[in-house]
């Protein structure tokens, strides 16, 4: 499905200086990485996330103000290790998806490991339809192309990068395998067609929604506003909820695509009531995650920028 605006339109609001300037970064970091021995790309990954740390403090100041909000119990040391964890982590997910193209059937499971594929497996036999759940945590791009190469291709969500060529360069090795990305844009058609013929949509689902398009839930300990469409989606369908999410194991030196077991939808008719239980839960499993590898998440995210009516700001 593609973008609502087409490319020589977005090509043209951008400008074509601004537009070839991101182009040429996004193809010459990319290639820089790609032509690196993994461990070398993975590494110097790192090094530009810890880069990134100093050169964009208000993603910095971001991270810090979540981390205070999440974890008010953890002295400052630990929540600046989680902090420079999560630019560390987010270098280390660039230097993967550099190594996309060098990925095939032969090689993937030196990278990508299996924990509960079981249960993936067992939710696809019901041929119900599948939302996979999940969110920015580990290298998230790297779950669902690993995931094709395993010969478990999907669909997912996705916002369409604002420059084109940026996009099409992202899509290229997103699709390689068998992938498909929907435009989050006007999506709905398009993913209740794949959920209604038993087929698998990922939704990354972590992220701060407005007040038109999500339910305020609990998220550690506060009020967030979240994407209401999973649970609008799980009751309209019948389709299985399926948390997955990907880890990077340091010890080991892999990565762990993880499937839990599905999450049972509430539904008891009414359907305000039963989108905001279930947007609850769904959060709630994915806090779970985030809590036991916090510093896999992405904190640089304004989560709690949507306030109920009436609170002030929070950044």
């Amino acid at each position: 499905m593609q973008s609502s605006i087409a490319p020589s339109t977005r090509f043209k609001k951008r400008g074509a200086v601004r537009t070839y300037l991101e182009y040429a970064v996004a193809w010459g970091i990319f290639n820089g990485f790609r032509v690196l021995p993994r461990s070398l790309a993975l590494a110097a990954g790192k090094g530009l996330g810890v880069l990134a740390r100093f050169v964009l403090p208000h993603l910095r100041r971001h991270a810090q103000m979540n981390l205070q909000m999440a974890f008010p119990h953890l002295d400052d040391k630990a929540r600046a290790q989680i902090e420079r964890g999560t630019f560390r982590n987010l270098g280390r997910a660039l230097g993967e998806v550099a190594q996309f193209p060098k990925l095939n059937r032969e090689n993937i499971e030196s990278v990508v490991a299996y924990e509960g594929l079981e249960n993936y497996q067992q939710a696809v036999a019901q041929r119900r339809g599948i939302i996979l759940l999940t969110g920015h945590i580990g290298a998230w791009e790297l779950s669902v192309y690993a995931h094709s190469i395993y010969g478990y291709s999907m669909s997912f969500l996705a916002r369409r990068v604002d420059n084109p060529m940026v996009e099409r360069l992202a899509e290229t090795n997103r699709s390689r395998f068998g992938n498909r990305s929907i435009d989050k844009k006007g999506s709905l058609r398009e993913v209740l067609k794949t959920l209604k013929a038993g087929g698998v949509v990922g939704i990354l689902a972590d992220l701060n929604s407005s007040r038109e398009e999500g339910v305020f839930v609990d998220f550690f300990g506060l009020p967030a506003c979240t994407t209401a469409g999973v649970a609008t989606l799980a009751l309209r369908t019948g389709a299985i909820v399926l948390p997955g999410y990907i880890l990077w194991d340091d010890e080991k030196k892999i990565h762990r695509l993880c499937f839990e077991p599905p999450i049972e939808t509430i539904n008891t008719g009414n359907q305000k009531e039963d989108v905001v239980a279930n947007t609850a839960r769904y959060t709630k499993a994915l806090e779970s995650v985030i809590r036991r590898h916090p510093d896999q998440w992405l904190w640089i995210h304004r989560r709690w920028r949507t306030r109920p009516e009436g609170e002030p700001e929070i950044y």
